[in-house]
């Protein structure tokens, strides 16, 4: 833990007092979004200190070009940049002349922030007395609509404590905008149009390069005491890509004025171009048509209903509680489902890091928890979305590695489909990447039922993943084996390593899947078999070779430890253990050059420790236990995917202390700023991780033989917890504590479920 400021609550996060120092991470930890745009929590008034500003639209990227030291053949050509977008939420505030800034008033009093998880809103409240002896108290909220997707609602509200005020208010407009990561200090935007109409505004811009069209817009209303005002603006300013109104009103002592303002963006991705001012007008319409308050209470009724299925409740630990819920509350702000183009983000609307809307984090820990928190067309949507880019995959392994015959290798981060990740030893060497996409196919066919996926198109994905693989792999005559060398595991604190046990594992067990499906696809489905035969043009000799790699891989063993090793060359270092290292040196990312991890034994996330978490039904407990025993000590836990799968497995082993503390660090990892990068945003897709440690650690969900089962454990330090998920249309509702578990089903249906080792018959109670 690095910070610990973050009130605790079960339904919001709070901060109270104002701290310089925290404002970027609070800017990260107070992010909201609605699945199609999002922002950062940056003051809407003018702020002159460290700030982190950040207003982005989905599927709205950059390709900046790639900047290296030393350029190798295979680079991407570009690193995606997730764009910061013209801001809307801008409110320049004057108070007697006097300009309103937290970072240059003479005092702040009790301020207060809230995020409410419950609802879907962000408050934040001051009182402050101004250079000039003004004493004003603020009170504003926002909220970005679900309902609305497109817009934006900001209530900003004044009251002058000890005198009268001139208070100004200058909402605008801006597109000047420059992303904090850039290679080249490039600007992203070109400002095609300003325009002004009545009391509303419009900014056009254009991305350069990748052609997005978005029209930025904002409507403003100025309230006297809750009621609307008439007031019109005194001046209205229009720069080259800036436009602004102003609004001048006299407050009395202890009267409250407020400024509401609609805002957000329409995209040429749903609009045609030369529409878009029109649709921001419709919009628009519709916000006024609720009004603030009327929106609002959607905004409440849409939360409601996805917390009466997502919801996690935990009793007698108000951390761990709200911990959770901050964790589903940000995916789902991030992604719903709505829209099969987009993809989950590792760092969602919050912040700018890694570039990409798709890393293999969507496949190996997001999609669990979109299948049981949704319906199976969201996760579904996800997996359609690899299969929609399976050319460029395909278009990928050819070009870069020079690989042929279909054989695909998915991107590490993607866009679009092309890769655009820009480190070597990423880029060309983490190819389990392509493990986990195929696992997800499997993995939703075992959680949903439904088969029908495969023969459309999923089996297309998994010949071309299984080619990858085929060509990828290297007989060693030395050995007598298949190898797979140069690679980097889920570990990134080893690269270019050979036979890395779980990248050799998953490729094998891809083959193997392949092949299962071709066979069943066959049988089966043979209209779908002749359809995809003739474009793929697989043949029995080609099953053949593949067939030998399979059954010939090699995997690294040490009958010393009794284990799998992480690599070839892993007991080859200095085997000490993370409790003998100074504290100091934490987090080593942080504090070691890159050389001196390479050469440690430190692990910087599960890796041979992932596969006995996704393929947990090969191997006995007493294996994992054993390998948990052997790897954990080594490691550092300084990925956000790490902590989740050691806390599902320290489950599966009794270990509950252990468990619980993993899954402390995983489901605050953010609030608590863990690894001392929270300001650069929040670790988004991890967060289905710690979903994934309550439901499948604590909780025991598996699914064999098409059954659901459960073997419930409980920290002690909680007094029950409750889930629910949608397994094949039942809505399954999970309750324990630590003398039963009750499982219960939604409506009319029946099902049978399995309750430690126990089959019953469930329905609702």
């Amino acid at each position: 833990m690095n910070q610990d400021y973050i009130i605790p609550n079960n339904w919001s996060i709070i901060e109270e007092g104002f701290n310089a120092a925290s404002v970027k991470s609070s800017e990260s930890l107070f992010s909201i979004g609605n699945g199609a745009m999002g922002q950062r929590a940056n003051f809407e008034e003018n702020y002159s200190g460290s700030t982190f500003q950040g207003s982005y639209i989905a599927g709205v990227y950059y390709p900046d070009k790639t900047k290296v030291g030393w350029w190798k053949n295979g680079y991407p050509k570009y690193f995606a940049k997730v764009l910061n977008a013209p801001n809307w939420i801008g409110i320049h505030v004057e108070v007697n002349g006097e300009v309103v800034d937290l970072a240059t008033c003479k005092e702040i009093k009790n301020f207060r922030r809230e995020l409410n998880m419950k609802e879907g809103w962000y408050n934040r409240t001051f009182e402050i007395v101004l250079q000039n002896e003004t004493q004003i108290k603020v009170n504003v909220t926002r909220f970005l609509s679900l309902d609305l997707d497109e817009v934006g609602a900001i209530k900003y509200e004044i009251t002058p404590v000890n005198t009268d005020a001139k208070v100004v208010f200058v909402p605008y407009l801006d597109s000047g905008i420059e992303n904090e990561d850039t290679n080249w200090e490039e600007k992203f935007w070109e400002t095609l149009t300003v325009k002004s109409d009545e009391n509303k505004a419009f900014i056009v811009a254009r991305t350069l390069k990748t052609n997005f069209v978005v029209a930025t817009f904002m409507q403003n209303n100025v309230l006297v005491n809750n009621h609307t005002a008439d007031v019109l603006p005194v001046e209205i300013k229009k720069e080259a890509s800036k436009i602004s109104f102003s609004y001048e009103i006299a407050a009395t002592k202890g009267q409250t004025v407020a400024l509401q303002k609609f805002g957000g963006y329409t995209v040429s991705t749903n609009h045609a171009e030369e529409n878009l001012i029109v649709a921001a007008k419709k919009v628009l319409q519709e916000a006024q048509t609720y009004g603030f308050s009327g929106l609002l209470e959607k905004q409440k009724q849409a939360w409601a209903k996805i917390w009466e299925m997502s919801d996690i409740t935990i009793d007698g630990d108000v951390k761990a509680q709200q911990g959770i819920r901050f964790n589903i509350f940000q995916l789902n702000q991030t992604y719903l489902g709505k829209d099969s183009r987009l993809n989950i983000g590792p760092k969602g609307f919050t912040g700018e890091k890694y570039g990409g809307s798709t890393y293999w984090d969507t496949e190996a820990y997001c999609i669990p928890f979109y299948m049981a928190t949704k319906n199976q067309n969201v996760a579904r949507s996800l997996l359609e979305y690899r299969y929609n880019q399976l050319d460029k995959a395909i278009e990928n392994a050819q070009q870069n590695l020079g690989f042929k015959n279909g054989a695909a290798l998915y991107p590490m981060v993607t866009m679009n489909g092309e890769e655009c990740h820009n480190e070597w030893e990423i880029t060309h060497e983490e190819i389990h990447r392509n493990g986990a996409i195929a696992f997800a196919i499997f993995n939703y066919h075992r959680y949903t039922g439904d088969y029908s996926y495969i023969p459309e198109k999923g089996l297309e994905v998994l010949i071309g993943i299984a080619r990858f693989w085929f060509q990828r792999a290297t007989f060693s005559k030395h050995k007598n084996k298949y190898v797979i060398l140069g690679v980097t595991g889920p570990n990134e604190y080893e690269n270019n390593v050979n036979n890395n046990w779980y990248t050799n594992y998953i490729a094998k067990w891809c083959i193997d899947y392949a092949m299962e499906q071709i066979q069943k696809v066959q049988t089966e489905y043979s209209k779908d078999y002749q359809r995809i035969m003739s474009k793929v043009n697989l043949n029995d000799n080609e099953l053949v070779s593949w067939k030998k790699v399979s059954e010939n891989m090699y995997f690294p063993y040490s009958e010393e430890y009794g284990v799998f090793l992480q690599q070839d060359g892993f007991l080859d270092k200095e085997l000490v253990k993370v409790s003998d290292l100074d504290k100091s040196q934490r987090p080593i990312n942080q504090k070691w050059s890159w050389d001196r991890i390479l050469r440690s034994p430190y692990i910087k996330q599960a890796d041979t420790l992932q596969g006995f978490y996704f393929f947990e039904d090969h191997f006995t407990k007493e294996q994992l236990e054993k390998h948990f025993d052997f790897y954990e000590p080594f490691t550092v836990h300084e990925s956000s995917l790490s902590p989740c799968v050691h806390s599902i497995q320290a489950a599966v082993l009794g270990r509950m202390e252990q468990a619980y503390t993993f899954y402390l660090r995983t489901s605050r990892l953010d609030l608590d700023d863990y690894n001392k990068e929270v300001h650069e945003g929040l670790h988004i897709t991890s967060m289905a991780g710690t979903w994934m440690s309550i439901v499948e650690g604590f909780g025991g969900m598996r699914v064999k033989n098409d059954q659901l089962h459960f073997e419930p454990k409980i920290p002690k330090e909680w007094n029950a917890y409750t889930f629910k998920v949608n397994f094949r249309n039942a809505i399954v509702k999970v309750e324990v504590n630590h003398h039963e578990t009750k499982v219960s089903v939604e409506g009319n249906q029946e099902i049978d479920i399995v309750v430690n080792g126990k089959s019953q018959l469930v329905k609702n109670q």
